[in-house]
Order: structure tokens, then C-alpha cells, then sequence
């Protein structure tokens, strides 16, 4: 089995707040360093009640001093939100405190609605060409290659990744040399189109000398298929309140709740969590075997919104069976 990770949202549960959910993170990194999970990853977003890793940096900081050996990392870091030079200085920071278990993962969208993207400061500006130069910026800063020279930064041994759900990231990966990470795990349409110019556009680079592609999938894992299917209701509660436009904390999972939707949303469930995996061990071996055949992904970053906290650290326990399985 190719490598497994773990990308955590920090969930905020209706019955929580950010400091449980940061609790819950650190207990879920302990617990999956020991299992053999390579990464775990958080994301940036802003401005989402159900979601309490607004801070990334300072959380990567927090769950890699609880850690001692998995990588920890940003899925990603929303570029166009910071300057270049300081998101330089945060990670080499960070791999100055533990050094050579930092990775930067890097995105282009805002991780948040217009008006809050807004009251980030963040330049609105549409250049297309915007994205690319900040990377480029922020690898100089890592290089020595900038004017200005970021203390720390030079020679920081941070792992770069850039992130994507559309053909500008593949693109933009395949042309830097780094490798590139998709998040079919909830925006799965150009996902093998992607992964495909990726890897027949890829120029080898000091940081990465060949294709290398890592792509989102959903695990509800659960000792029985019934269990796991009302598991991952929360999840469906959260998107579907999103695209209601009343995003909200975590929900407890509701017996039947696909059935109380409107035909419209169950087809958008069905699209943005096709690259899913739902059930026992047996059941989700089966999606995810079939999932990297159609793929050949290089590694799986898992996503488990799970409600219950010991029931989602339960689900990575059975995926983490799949790393040992013959």
C-alpha cells in the first residue's frame, strides 16, 4: 500500500468550541504517529463556524511540539492572503523547531467568502499571474535568491507542495518541479485530467525529481457498513448547509438524512464526495484500492469529518489497517 496521511479541519462540533477542537487535534496526531501515518496536514480557511484552523501556522506549531516524529504541514496555506516573506519566515520557524518534519503546502483561494477575504486585507486583484510570482517569491526566500533575505528562511529545510482542484495548479506544479496535491476529496471533477498534465508537463527539480502526486480521499470507516454510513451525515450536513449559504458547526449524524433533501443536493453529494471510501474495513479497502487503480496517486491524504471524536480517531484506526493489508 502506498502511503497514508491525514488532513484534519479542526472540526468545531455544536457541542464544542476551538479550544476542544484543538485538543482533539492533538490527541488525533499522537494517535495516528503511532499507526504510521506519514503527514498531518491542517488548512487555512476563514471565516467557517465548523472549521477552528484559521491560525495554520501557529496550529502546526502547537501539534508538532505534541509530536515527535510524523510530518506536519499546511493543506494549505491560502498564498494570495499573506506576503510571500512572511509565510517564509512562519516555516522556517517552524523547521528550525523541528527540523525536516515541516511541509508548506500552497494554495491560491481566499479559503473564505468574498466580504471575509475582504476584511483579511487580502489583494482582490484577478491577475493570473499573481500566484505564480508569490510562489516564486517565497521559494527565493528559501533559496537566498531574493534581494531581501528573510531571518529565518535561507536554507530552511521546508517541504513545498502546491495544491489544487483545477488544471492552474497541475500546471503550475508540473512547471515549478513540486510535487502536488489534489483535493478530490471534495472537488473531484478535473481530478484525472489534472493529474494528467501534471505528470506529462513535469520539469525535474532540486526539490523534487520526478512526478509526485498525493490526492485527497474521504474514509468514514466503522465496524459495520450501516455505522459508517450514519457517520458520514455530518459531513453531508456540511456542505449542504454551505451551499445553502448558512455554513454551521459539525452536526451530530441523522438517521436517514439523505432522504429529507431536495433531488439537487443529493446530486451534489454524490459529485463532490465521489472520491469517498464508506463503511467496514472490508467495504473501504475495496473503494480505495479501486480509487488508486484509476489514479496511480503516489500517496492518500485522508479526510474523516467525523462527529463523534473517538469514533473519527476509530476510523483511522481501520484505514490504517490498509497499510499493513496483503
Amino acid at each position: 500500500m502506498i502511503p497514508l496521511s491525514v488532513l484534519d479541519l479542526a472540526p468545531i462540533t455544536s457541542q464544542g468550541d476551538a479550544g476542544q477542537s484543538f485538543r482533539n487535534s492533538v490527541d488525533l496526531a499522537q494517535r495516528v504517529e503511532s499507526l504510521g501515518y506519514r503527514r498531518f496536514w491542517l488548512a487555512e480557511h476563514h471565516g467557517m463556524p465548523g472549521i477552528a484552523s484559521a491560525a495554520t501556522a501557529v496550529l502546526i506549531a502547537h501539534i508538532a511540539n505534541a509530536t515527535s516524529s510524523i510530518r506536519v504541514g499546511a493543506g494549505g496555506i491560502m498564498l494570495p492572503n499573506h506576503s510571500p516573506m512572511v509565510i517564509a519566515e512562519q516555516f522556517a520557524t517552524l523547521d528550525a523547531l523541528h527540523p525536516g518534519r515541516i511541509d508548506l503546502g500552497l494554495g491560491r483561494a481566499p479559503g473564505s467568502d468574498h466580504a471575509t477575504a475582504r476584511a483579511l486585507r487580502r489583494n482582490l486583484s484577478s491577475d493570473p499571474e499573481a500566484f505564480p510570482q508569490d510562489v516564486l517569491e517565497l521559494m527565493g526566500y528559501f533559496d537566498g535568491t531574493n534581494v531581501v533575505r528573510a531571518v529565518p528562511g535561507v536554507g530552511a529545510n521546508v517541504e513545498m507542495w502546491i495544491l489544487g482542484s483545477s488544471l492552474f495548479g497541475a500546471q503550475l506544479a508540473a512547471a515549478l518541479g513540486l510535487p502536488y496535491a489534489f483535493a478530490s476529496h471534495f472537488a473531484p471533477a478535473a481530478l484525472l485530467q489534472a493529474i494528467d498534465m501534471y505528470r506529462s508537463r513535469f520539469k525535474p527539480s532540486a526539490r523534487c525529481e520526478k512526478p509526485y502526486v498525493m490526492l485527497g480521499f474521504n474514509i468514514f470507516a466503522a465496524d459495520t457498513d450501516e455505522e459508517a454510513k450514519l457517520l458520514v451525515t455530518s459531513m453531508q450536513q456540511s456542505f449542504v448547509n454551505l451551499r445553502r449559504g448558512r455554513p454551521t458547526t459539525l452536526q451530530p449524524p441523522v438517521p436517514g438524512f439523505e432522504s429529507q433533501l431536495a433531488p439537487h443536493e443529493r446530486l451534489m453529494l454524490d459529485e463532490v464526495l465521489s472520491a469517498s471510501g464508506v463503511g467496514s474495513f472490508s467495504s473501504v479497502r475495496a473503494q480505495l484500492n479501486d480509487f488508486i487503480a484509476r489514479t496511480g496517486a503516489d500517496e492518500i491524504m485522508i479526510a474523516s469529518m467525523i462527529y463523534d471524536h473517538e469514533a473519527r480517531v476509530h476510523s483511522y484506526e481501520i484505514a490504517a489497517q490498509l497499510m499493513t493489508d496483503t
